[in-house]
């Protein structure tokens, strides 16, 4: 289906148009076409990189009064990027359309700032869990209006620690509103918030199999010993020339030691780590975005959220504790339609997590011999 055949208007499409936005993802096709006829909650199954921002964007924005200057949707987001990235894709879906008032806040900036901007007429508040907390608790800013609620990567915002913070903010807005619930896994603390705050009815949108993982990935592993990782990886990395992509490491200590093996080999990396101040992260991740660094070495925890585009490769440098860090790791590559590689480097003791990724996902990660 396109864009029109889904019920979005003529002004929105022209600014997608714009954008070489031409037709709906999969996800796009579901959410976009429940939501533009219907009204009540929904949980969304949606892996990152398959166009979620425009799946519940589009819809807000078809449903925003331009005549009312009071918040009328709140959406959450786990990080301070992702939440900035969702405004400013809003924001170029406007272009041609009635202006729509959007604010965006998060943690790691003066809040006085932030209180001063909210005085401005918000129609769209875009935040992180933490950072709305404090500013209802301070009275700076009122939600209670809000007709719409949307929680983006909802499984990420309870694996950071946000759960408190979210059940403040959706028993603040106790009144009847719609709950958009969008997330890459449902763990046990999902079933329970869709179980607490969420209709019984609740449409559920749920991706199956390997649609779980944005079928333009290549999965594949190496096997090869512990002592052998940095000279696979090396060679993966000369095959891949310029492009650009992530390593991921399950620890800190990890990261900050595979970071001074390749700085040592002359290979200009950026890494994001969970003790990082917020300055030296925000630093990282300029240069990452403005092509400064092809490489980042991230932990899982630090790089949630991170939203980089044209990313080439992922690369498991140590395999994943959970299946869902799989998930996450996997779709910062391929996205906006374009492929990528999944690659994963694995000893002999980390066969069984490979074979249980891909039951679990329903996808085949072929495997890639070295030497």
């Amino acid at each position: 289906m396109t864009f029109k055949e889904l019920g979005i208007s003529d002004k929105l499409i022209k600014g997608l148009s714009e954008l070489n936005i031409q037709n709906p993802t999969k996800i796009q096709e579901l959410v976009i076409g429940h939501l533009m006829q219907n009204t009540g909650d929904l949980v969304a199954q949606a892996q990152t990189g398959t166009g979620k921002t425009a799946a519940f964007g589009l819809p807000i924005l078809e449903r925003i009064n331009p005549k009312d200057d009071k918040i009328q949707a709140v959406i959450l987001s786990p990080t301070r990027e992702l939440a900035q990235q969702i405004k400013h894709q809003l924001f170029k879906f406007t272009k041609y359309s009635d202006k729509v008032f959007m604010e965006v806040v998060f943690g790691g900036e003066k809040i006085e700032k932030q209180i001063q901007n909210l005085k401005r007429p918000t129609q769209i508040l875009v935040a992180t869990p933490g950072r709305l907390n404090d500013l209802i608790r301070r009275k700076a800013v009122d939600i209670r209006d809000a007709k719409l609620m949307v929680l983006d990567e909802a499984d990420e915002m309870l694996s950071m620690g946000f759960k408190k913070d979210l059940e403040f903010i959706l028993n603040t807005m106790k009144h009847k509103k719609d709950i958009w619930l969008f997330s890459a896994t449902i763990p046990t603390d999902i079933k329970y918030i869709i179980k607490q705050y969420l209709e019984p009815n609740a449409k559920q949108i749920k991706a199956s199999g390997n649609e779980l993982v944005n079928e333009k990935i290549m999965h594949q592993y190496v096997p090869c010993d512990t002592d052998e990782k940095m000279m696979v990886l090396d060679y993966f990395l000369k095959t891949q020339k310029k492009e650009r992509g992530i390593i991921f490491c399950n620890t800190k200590n990890s990261a900050r030691a595979l970071h001074e093996q390749l700085n040592a080999r002359k290979i200009s990396t950026g890494i994001l780590e969970g003790d990082m101040h917020q300055k030296d992260r925000d630093k990282e991740m300029r240069a990452f975005k403005n092509k400064k660094l092809d490489l980042l070495i991230a932990t899982d925890v630090a790089a949630r959220g991170i939203d980089v585009a044209n990313l080439a490769f992922v690369v498991h440098y140590e395999i994943p504790k959970q299946v869902d860090y799989y998930v996450h790791r996997s779709g910062r590559t391929a996205r906006a339609g374009k492929t990528g590689i999944s690659m994963a480097l694995c000893t002999k003791n980390e066969v069984t997590q490979i074979k249980k990724i891909q039951q679990e996902l329903g996808i085949k990660i072929k495997p890639v011999p070295f030497g």
